[in-house]
Order: C-alpha cells, then sequence, then structure tokens
C-alpha cells in the first residue's frame, strides 16, 4: 500500500498555509523553523492517520535521500521523530526507528527553478539506495519538506520496484502543490523568500540555532566569488570548517564551478593558519 499525505496543500500563490518567510528561512538551515514544522507535521498525521489506528507494527522514518550533507528535510525529520516518540511511548506502541536513502549523484543546478520534465531528466540519472533487509516487514515513512512535481516520489518508487520491498509506505509531505496551473518555479519563490542575497544568511548562521544542509552549501559554493571572500571572513572557524568538511564529503572539490571558493576557503582554514600539520593539505 502507497499512500501520500501532506500537511499543507498549495492550491493558489496568496495562502501557503505557512509563512513562507520561516519557510525560506528553513531550508537555509534554521533549526527552530525546523522544530517547529516537524512538530506540525507529526501532529498533523498522529491525529490523521495514528489516532485512527491506520498503522501497526513498527514504523521506520526515512528522510529525503543524500549522499553526505543532510538536506533540510533531515532536520525536520528530526523532530518530527521526537514528536512521534512520545505519542508512541504514551500508548504503549514500539518508538520509529530510522533508515537512510542513499544517492549517488549531486549537481549544482537549482531543482526550484525546473519544470517537472527538467527535474525529471535532472534526477533521472541518480540511483537511489536502501537496506532491503532492516527495512523488512516495517510501515516505511519516507519524509520530504515539499512535493511540486512528484519526481523525487517517483525515484523513490522507482527504488522500491528496483528492490522488490513489499513495505506499507507513506510519502509525507510538509506541503505539496495541488494545482497544476502553478509554475513548478513556485519552489524557488518559498526558497528565496527571505534569502535574496548572501548576506541574508549571516542571520540564520549566527542565530544560534543552524543547522547546515545541502542546499546552504551549495549557495555559498556557487556564489559570486568576491562576495563570498567578504562573507566568509565575518564567519567563525568552526563555521568554516565545517563548510570545508561538507563540501569534500559531497564530492564538491571536484566541480569546476565551485572550486575558486572551495580553495579560498582552504586558503583561509589551512594556508593562511599554518594548520597543514593539524588537519593536512
Amino acid at each position: 500500500m502507497n499512500t501520500t499525505w501532506s500537511l499543507h496543500k498549495i492550491s493558489d500563490t496568496e495562502n501557503f498555509g505557512f509563512s513562507p518567510a520561516q519557510y525560506s528561512r528553513f531550508k537555509f538551515g534554521d533549526d527552530t523553523v525546523a522544530e517547529a514544522f516537524g512538530t506540525a507535521l507529526a501532529d498533523g498525521f498522529i491525529k490523521a492517520h495514528l489516532e485512527q489506528g491506520h498503522i501497526s507494527g513498527q514504523m521506520v522514518v526515512i528522510s529525503s535521500p543524500y549522499s553526505f550533507i543532510p538536506t533540510a528535510t533531515y532536520a525536520m525529520k528530526n523532530y518530527f521523530l521526537f514528536r512521534i516518540n512520545h505519542w508512541l511511548a504514551e500508548n504503549d506502541l514500539p518508538v520509529v526507528q530510522e533508515a537512510k536513502v542513499h544517492r549517488t549523484i549531486t549537481y549544482k543546478e537549482d531543482y526550484g527553478e525546473l519544470n517537472a520534465e527538467e527535474r525529471m531528466r535532472l534526477i533521472g540519472n541518480d540511483s537511489f539506495h536502501i537496506d532491503k533487509a532492516f527495512i523488512a516487514g516495517k510501515t516505511l515513512l519516507f519524509l520530504d519538506d515539499i512535493k511540486i512535481t512528484g519526481s523525487h516520489e517517483r525515484m523513490i518508487m522507482k527504488m522500491v520496484r528496483d528492490y522488490d520491498l513489499h513495505n506499507t509506505i507513506y510519502m509525507l509531505y510538509f506541503a505539496e502543490l495541488v494545482n497544476d496551473s502553478i509554475h513548478p518555479n513556485i519552489e524557488n519563490y518559498l526558497n528565496y523568500h527571505q534569502v535574496s542575497n548572501i548576506f541574508d544568511l549571516d542571520d540564520i548562521v549566527k542565530s544560534g540555532s543552524f543547522c547546515i544542509n545541502t542546499r546552504l552549501v551549495k549557495y555559498l559554493l556557487n556564489y559570486n566569488y568576491e562576495a563570498f571572500c567578504v562573507f566568509i571572513q565575518a564567519q567563525s572557524r568552526q563555521f568554516i570548517l565545517n563548510l570545508y568538511n561538507m563540501a569534500l564529503g559531497n564530492g564538491y572539490h571536484t566541480m569546476d564551478s565551485y572550486r575558486p571558493n572551495l580553495k579560498y576557503i582552504k586558503d583561509q582554514l589551512f594556508t593562511n593558519n599554518k594548520l597543514l600539520a593539524q588537519y593536512g593539505n
């Protein structure tokens, strides 16, 4: 059985049911918003499905696929899981387990700008992988922040067919575009509602409630070199080192468009500050 469920249905461009400003901050790493979104998604799912007895047995929560750097959904997933576990424990039911969908390809294109055909062409080259033995016989809750064209869901279901999975599956979204007349680039309107340039990220990064994610890393590494250098000079060493480590983990040092900004980070961390002996060159 495959069920798609979303907390918010987007049918027009004026009333989303949630704050576009908060959504934008969430997409660039505001963990406070991730907590609010994840908790709200869990409360809605509990009311719509768990309280109705639709699910029995062990559940496994699976965030949107990623390679090394988590997506924004990963942070939302944490708080979704916490809230679900509170309800399960109070009802003497087994708490949720967690699994990961691994992906093999990374790309620099901004997914939110693309139409349905372009999205499928881009993501169709990717492949998703999961531990079939671990999830056998369990109810799978695949979490994502938003469903626009359904291309990610189609890739998940392709993985389900490829692995010959027979689990009960729920595709859960914080929001879902349900009006086909709205162009898919509405996603970028939401993504960048509060982030019009690199310096708008400063408040999020220094908020004290920041969780690094793929979107932020790609945005920074692809930004104009001169502005990027100014931004980085105002950040803490820990943030810069984390950014560098995350970028290497996703293989971004092999992508030509990211190399200038990564070289600047490397020079700031290692060459200019003589930390080669500690971290290697």
